[in-house]
């Protein structure tokens, strides 16, 4: 990797914990976390796996996101393993099952997760998506969590804006602080209703897989004319591009994965990068956002 993509560690780590973001509670978190969906999959790879992700805590990218779902636990054991000795530093996120979130499994799925992370709390719990259990359910259930100080905050995963609409008109359903959504510069359909509907809520997006997931599409992403060009004069790569056009302002976290040291570095210096304007215009016009409501996008 080139001197001008690793940059200065101690100055990435800087900017990286200056530059945060508030989600609907208060909380603070950084604009660029750590996903972790198919890690913890491969044994050979554990030990690098493991220094990915303490590395991005240094690096300031303090928030680690998972999922009960990931690997059938195993990413969670991974990151239970990764945050050993420095979990006051770590802002830890695990996700439900649908059918696991109602009442009578939604703690005993919060509990599997906690041992399997080695904690004894959850700085934030999300619904992974919406499935037949009631949301008054869900939320009744993510509430008596709070209260027994399994999770410190819970939100939502995957819902559209009617569904966001109808979260909120429980009455604790206000206490969602965020929705994690699939969110990248060639899949744009939350910027119609959904991002616009959030930023009125000051309730922040954040956005799994901003780089788009492996595969064709974003093949066309990185091979894209304009994202290279403007790549060429950072003088970065075209996923630092993507990466930092998904955090240009100051309502959208993005959870990129990252399974090996060098691509951690290459992920939390997008932070330093700053789009101009004229750059701006010219990935919209490459990409441009809808101007009609589109289904949500889900992987």
């Amino acid at each position: 990797m080139n001197n001008r993509i690793r940059g200065d560690l101690a100055e990435i780590a800087k900017v990286n914990r200056s530059k945060r973001i508030k989600l609907a509670d208060g909380a603070s978190v950084p604009r660029i976390g750590q996903g972790t969906w198919f890690i913890g999959e491969n044994e050979s790879r554990r030990e690098e796996e493991v220094a990915a992700l303490r590395l991005g805590v240094e690096l300031g990218m303090d928030m680690i996101d998972t999922a009960e779902m990931y690997g059938d636990g195993r990413s969670e054991r991974l990151v239970g393993e990764a945050i050993k000795g420095i979990r006051d530093e770590v802002f830890l996120v695990s996700k439900v099952y649908p059918h696991n979130a109602g009442n009578m499994r939604l703690a005993r799925s919060c509990e599997e997760s906690l041992n399997r992370l080695g904690t004894d709390h959850l700085d934030l719990y999300l619904l992974h998506w919406r499935g037949n259990i009631p949301l008054e359910e869900t939320v009744e259930g993510m509430e008596r969590l709070v209260e027994q100080g399994k999770i410190a905050r819970w939100g939502v995963s995957n819902l559209d804006t009617g569904d966001m609409k109808e979260l909120l008109r429980i009455a604790e359903g206000t206490h969602c602080v965020t929705n994690q959504v699939l969110y990248h510069l060639g899949s744009r359909g939350i910027e119609y209703d959904l991002l616009p509907w959030q930023k009125g809520h000051r309730m922040p997006v954040m956005a799994y897989s901003p780089l788009a997931q492996a595969g064709s599409l974003r093949k066309g992403l990185v091979e894209n004319a304009t994202v290279q060009e403007i790549a060429r004069k950072h003088e970065v790569s075209p996923l630092q591009i993507m990466l930092a056009w998904t955090i240009r302002e100051n309502d959208v976290v993005a959870i990129p994965k990252a399974s090996s040291p060098d691509h951690v570095i290459e992920n939390a210096s997008a932070g330093l990068i700053q789009l101009t304007n004229e750059e701006l215009w010219r990935l919209d016009d490459a990409f441009p956002m809808p101007s009609w409501k589109v289904p949500l996008d889900m992987i």
